[in-house]
């Protein structure tokens, strides 16, 4: 063989080495990477997109007075009230932090400081965990200081695991409450439109109950002067198909209209979100709009806006524990309330603990009243291989399994003009469809009203 036919089979034998040692390389690092939440290390970033990122977490991770490291892996600052990410919005630039408590409502329910268990009876609570062990952050026996509020740490992942720097910590637009799909006097003037990415389980007090499974409806119609709400709401960890799907339970507090972008609402609830936190944990979150979900707002405190006062309570930290079927039952009371003098809209975790605030000046029909309040679940439904997600709704049982099985709203209340609570009763329910998802409501004098809800998504009934 001559000189250049050596060298060609060389080549040749080069480049298939070449070609054979990337194939398995490839093949390795595919083999590394997972398919669970921690996808985003293994994503090239560019420089230019790291450093728009790492300047955005420098505005909402404030300098922190002490830090703590929770077991879950959460990091926990601990800011100066005075330094929270609230006061940086610009209609909050003269805003003094509301010092004196508001006065809360009446309340009707046995008194409780935070998760209760209510395993111990067919369905009322004998025990109870206050409110400073609920969250895992607490585990270690740490505290925030005095004058401080704890935070969650946002990391470079968390806002890689979002559709962009934009989209982290908001929810998208199709997912509006779906009131905004169906007439009702005075308060929305509906096109009828339905956005097949989202499954709705929803009470309406004041204008209706409407459930939206692709397509499917339950309604009701009730009427009343809205300040606030309450519920006490069944927490569970239910199972994510994919990344950016979720799963959460929650209260809605409205005003507005809901065809247009003047829509306010103000949310809070529990969650299991893997693309906002990089886990499957049930997570205590809030969040608000005041011009249906376009620009303003934010889960949790990723942006300016909500006025955190408590010192025990980290937004966005992990719950537990958590129910499990036939066995313990954990539950969660929050109620959202306007307070009569200030105006601000605050927000209690138990009967007596004060979260913090939304402030009135960000608001421009909540700065009256609310129109509408809404309690229920919501699943994410992208459809990532053609059928209907797997993903679950509260504990992934029917309505009709009942209690230690399926999920619950209980004790469902409003505030009234008077500053005082009143049940949520004369409920009625149209169901058409409940192959994915269901509901079904009740009232009695130990849970008031209240209602049973979830499902486990696909199934052969369910696609």
């Amino acid at each position: 063989m001559d000189t250049v036919g050596r060298k060609r089979q060389v080549l040749v034998l080069l480049l298939f080495w070449s070609f054979f040692f990337l194939c398995q390389t490839s093949k390795a690092a595919a083999a590394k990477i997972p398919s669970n939440l921690n996808y985003t290390k293994y994503r090239q970033v560019s420089n230019l997109r790291l450093e728009r990122i790492e300047r955005h977490l420098d505005k909402i991770n404030k300098p922190s007075v002490f830090t703590i490291e929770s077991p879950d892996g959460d990091i926990i600052d601990c800011v100066h009230k005075r330094k929270q990410p609230a006061l940086d919005h610009p209609l909050l630039k003269n805003h003094k932090i509301q010092k004196v408590p508001p006065e809360i409502p009446k309340l009707k329910m046995v008194k409780t400081d935070g998760v209760r268990d209510v395993s111990n009876s067919s369905k009322s609570s004998d025990e109870r965990l206050g409110a400073v062990n609920w969250q895992l952050w607490h585990k270690n026996g740490q505290r925030c200081p005095k004058g401080t509020v704890p935070i969650r740490r946002s990391k470079v992942n968390d806002v890689l695991r979002a559709k962009s720097l934009y989209d982290f910590g908001k929810k998208k637009r199709h997912g509006l409450p779906l009131a905004r799909r169906v007439d009702a006097p005075d308060v929305v003037s509906g096109n009828g439109h339905e956005v097949p990415t989202f499954a709705h389980l929803y009470i309406f007090l004041f204008l209706l109950f409407y459930i939206w499974i692709w397509g499917q409806h339950f309604c009701l119609v009730l009427y009343a002067e809205i300040y606030g709400a309450k519920a006490t709401i069944n927490v569970w960890d239910p199972s994510i198909e994919v990344v950016n799907e979720f799963s959460l339970s929650q209260i809605w507090v409205l005003s507005g209209s809901f065809d247009g972008s003047d829509l306010n609402s103000i949310e809070a609830g529990w969650q299991v979100s893997p693309e906002l936190y990089g886990d499957s944990r049930p997570r205590l979150f809030t969040y608000w709009t005041s011009d249906a979900y376009q620009a303003t707002g934010c889960y949790n405190l990723l942006c300016a806006g909500f006025v955190q006062t408590n010192s025990r309570i980290a937004i966005g930290a992990a719950i537990s524990p958590v129910s499990s079927v036939e066995g313990n039952q954990y539950d969660v009371t929050i109620l959202i309330w306007k307070d009569p003098k200030l105006g601000n809209w605050w927000m209690v975790f138990g009967d007596n603990t004060l979260v913090g605030y939304w402030p009135a000046e960000l608001f421009t029909h909540l700065a009256d009243r609310a129109t509408m309040v809404e309690w229920g679940g919501e699943v994410v439904n992208s459809r990532a291989n053609g059928e209907h997600t797997s993903t679950q709704m509260g504990s992934g049982h029917f309505a009709e399994d009942g209690f230690r099985k399926a999920s619950y709203f209980r004790n469902l209340e409003i505030v009234d003009s008077d500053n005082s609570l009143s049940s949520a009763q004369d409920i009625s329910i149209l169901a058409e469809n409940t192959n994915c998802y269901d509901i079904k409501s009740d009232y009695n004098n130990e849970w008031g009203t209240h209602f049973y809800y979830g499902g486990p998504g696909k199934s052969p009934q369910c696609t």
